[in-house]
């Protein structure tokens, strides 16, 4: 990588917590070599993000397991294995944050806030019959799960089969960044 291609050199890892939403797990915060507002519109453009402000520079991208949020200042990891763990995923992330750099002349920079859809505006684009086919007892239960990656949208069989709902599932998966 040419050294104008390099955003960020480190993020050191700076204090350990326990994690409250899964015991026996922790949450790492590290402290970047360099103040992260620059490149946040352009991580802004990946998968997996859950919240951008760009007003308050804080970008929060979903794990596999837990989330991560960058600070122009801070990153906070939840749901963590461990210390070493922890490392792996601040060394990965300064990688993939130097990696977008690198290619953020071929990414259009998003500059206005996004937000995680909330469990109503999964529930608007269901069917809301309440058929308990998808095994939730109603569909905001269903909402909900789906939130959580408990369930997946092609689980609500007039959603996925009835072309009267073809509008609301091509909606909602894209609401959701899930899909074909």
């Amino acid at each position: 990588m040419a050294e104008d291609e390099v955003y960020l050199e480190s993020v050191a890892l700076t204090r350990t917590l326990p994690c409250l939403a899964e015991p026996g797990k922790i949450i790492v915060i590290g402290s970047p070599s360099r103040d992260l507002s620059d490149v946040l519109p352009f991580l802004a453009t990946l998968p997996n993000i859950i919240t951008y402000n760009p007003d308050a520079s804080t970008l929060t991208f979903r794990r596999e397991r837990g989330f991560l949020t960058l600070y122009r200042d801070k990153v906070i990891v939840i749901q963590v294995d461990n210390a070493e763990q922890g490392l792996d995923l601040l060394a990965a992330l300064v990688d993939a944050i130097n990696a977008t750099w690198t290619h953020r002349h071929e990414l259009a920079a998003i500059n206005t806030p996004r937000r995680a859809p909330r469990p109503l505006d999964v529930w608007a684009l269901l069917p809301q019959s309440n058929c308990k086919v998808c095994g939730e007892a109603t569909c905001m239960a269903f909402a909900f799960a789906v939130l959580q990656q408990q369930r997946a949208v092609e689980e609500c069989t007039p959603l996925a089969e009835d072309a009267a709902f073809v509008d609301r599932r091509v909606t909602l998966e894209a609401m959701l960044g899930v899909g074909a």
